[in-house]
């Protein structure tokens, strides 16, 4: 996993990882799915990024979702933002659309 992926990731990334590199994740990590010019996802960043702060180990990864993207249709994304966390590859538990940190830390407290 790319350094620039631990902690709060700022960007979304259109270089999405594989199903196949998801499953494969070991530990925790959190997927984001959305996009930089929705307004959902941009008034969620302060509530994520103060979320993760606590979290700064963690992978976070940031999916550019989106029509025709796998990754996001896989994991049943409808709404943006969708917060997953992972633990081996494995979904343990989403949030969409927060609107504050601890809605965020609550996702994150199911960490194992």
């Amino acid at each position: 996993m790319k350094s620039s992926q631990l902690g709060f990731n700022p960007d979304y990334t259109k270089d999405a990882p594989t199903l196949e590199q998801i499953s494969g994740l070991v530990g925790d990590a959190i997927l984001e799915f959305g996009v930089p010019w929705c307004g959902h996802c941009q008034a969620a960043r302060p509530a994520v990024k103060e979320g993760l702060s606590e979290h700064s180990q963690l992978p976070h990864i940031k999916v550019y979702d989106g029509k025709g993207k796998t990754l996001g249709r896989a994991f049943r994304v409808k709404l943006w933002p969708t917060l997953i966390l992972l633990h081996d590859g494995t979904e343990v538990a989403r949030l969409v659309r927060p609107l504050n940190a601890d809605e965020v830390r609550q996702l994150l407290a199911q960490c194992k």
